[in-house]
């Protein structure tokens, strides 16, 4: 048999990878040429294989020293630190130099935990980390790099090993990076296509703005408030106007502030929408705005008359909305999503009132591609009627919906209610279902469980889960 050249196999591993990198394990085995070429993909990103896997993390760890070079362990043998407790080969692959994804917070945890097994004074983790940074630091160039959440690595700079990072394309950080390894990337690095800024202190980080502005091909920006009462209007207005630079580019965006300028205007190859705020906010910045490609939207505490303005405007491309906490509006959103998403794929909606339930069945009617539905029941002042909405899902639900997720927000629901439903849905597909915030039920979970049961032995309901995470196959 022929052998294989490298780009041959190369090519053969890389689609293997995208179902399982664990199922090229064995492909190491056949011959060199092989194992030389499936080496590089196993390392290119090994946090993927080894998060929170203690014995694994430290199996991973002691690889990454035995790179040490003689020099540095004897600088840290000086200094106390004795790393290694039995002789280490130089390993035959160079694998730190494969390494294309750098996540401080996963090589903070691997340390921390080797500093645990090995007994070594936590004051000493920055004379370590040191010498772990400068071996990636002159072995590798990176396209992944995430500083979120790694505290401990507080002397991270970019300054003398730009090389590194000069293709970077996925930067995540928070506001608590250095402001000169900021300027340092925007000096050296254009090609950054998905950019994670966390915002925990408010305080200015100009040069997050100038790394902003000089990328080419910015697709993916995360904005992310963790501390929502914190506002600095100056602050996000700049930030703001430094999107509009990369607004051709940009395609989706999720910002945790209410805009303070029309700079979504300038988004017309926008695809994703994901946006939150205090309800009470100012909203006459979105009002008006036009994305006329946009197809997934995701929106919290929003109100409703600015999303059904918002919604006219996608000229009927989105597939997906998930939308909590608008406000009571009579069914006016309602009848926007029926009217404006004929594609609609998936919808998660808070509903308010009767109103609401009414104008539902015209949007079930409508939206014939609709395949996965979850309803939050909001308990304003009279007490949700789950028992309209489950007959009006039974009988008027697009034959490809089956997928449904029921909450509930101080509305309680009966078994009585649900067996209506269970009861209408005869001769469907079986329906996938979850019940989440069970102890808003007024019966005991234990009947609740049981019934659901019962009709799971009928063939009414294909998978349950009641209170748990989205189980396979749900989305």
């Amino acid at each position: 048999m022929p052998e294989l050249n490298k780009d041959v196999i190369f090519l053969i591993l890389k689609e293997l990878q995208q179902n399982d990198v664990k199922s090229l394990y064995p492909y190491l085995l056949i011959n060199k040429t092989w194992c030389e070429t499936t080496v590089p993909i196993l390392w290119k990103n090994p946090v993927n294989r080894y998060y929170e896997i203690n014995k694994v993390n430290n199996n991973l760890f002691n690889v990454i020293i035995s790179h040490i070079s003689e020099e540095s362990k004897e600088n840290l043998k000086n200094q106390g630190i004795e790393i290694f407790t039995k002789t280490y080969k130089r390993p035959s692959f160079n694998y730190i130099s494969y390494w294309r994804h750098l996540d401080l917070l996963f090589l903070q945890l691997m340390m921390d935990f080797f500093l645990k097994y090995k007994n070594i004074e936590r004051f000493k983790f920055s004379i370590i980390g040191k010498e772990i940074l400068n071996l990636f630091n002159k072995n590798t160039k990176f396209i992944f790099l995430n500083l979120i959440n790694s505290q401990r690595f507080n002397t991270f700079h970019i300054s003398g090993t730009e090389n590194c990072f000069s293709e970077l394309e996925t930067f995540h950080c928070n506001d608590f990076i250095n402001c000169n390894t900021l300027k340092r990337l925007a000096i050296i690095n254009t090609s950054i296509k998905e950019l994670k800024f966390e915002i925990d202190n408010n305080i200015d980080k100009p040069g997050i703005v100038r790394l902003i502005e000089v990328q080419k091909n910015l697709k993916n920006v995360y904005l992310i408030l963790n501390y929502t009462y914190v506002v600095n209007e100056s602050y996000h207005t700049t930030i703001e106007n430094s999107l509009i630079k990369c607004a051709n580019t940009v395609q989706y965006l999720r910002i945790d502030w209410k805009p303070y300028t029309k700079f979504l205007s300038y988004f017309v190859n926008l695809l994703s929408l994901e946006i939150k705020a205090p309800h009470d906010a100012n909203w006459s910045h979105l009002e008006e705005i036009s994305l006329p490609l946009l197809k997934f939207l995701k929106a919290h505490s929003i109100p409703s008359r600015v999303l059904t303005s918002l919604i006219n405007n996608t000229k009927a491309h989105l597939i997906e909305i998930s939308i909590f906490y608008q406000g009571i509006d009579d069914g006016k959103l309602i009848k926007t999503i029926c009217q404006s998403c004929p594609n609609l794929s998936y919808l998660r909606l808070s509903m308010y009132n009767t109103n609401d339930i009414l104008k539902f069945e015209d949007l079930l009617i409508n939206c014939l591609s609709l395949n996965r539905l979850e309803i939050t029941g909001m308990n304003v002042s009279n007490e949700f009627n789950w028992d309209m909405l489950f007959i009006i899902l039974a009988k008027f639900s697009p034959i490809g919906l089956f997928k449904f997720k029921f909450s509930s927000y101080g509305s309680k629901f009966k078994s009585s209610s649900l067996k209506l439903f269970f009861d209408n849905w005869k001769n469907r597909y079986p329906m996938l279902l979850q019940i989440i915030s069970a102890e808003h039920i007024s019966n005991d979970r234990k009947k609740l469980e049981n019934l659901v049961q019962i009709y799971k032995v009928n063939g009414i309901v294909e998978k349950y889960n009641i209170d748990g995470d989205d189980f396979e196959g749900f989305k």
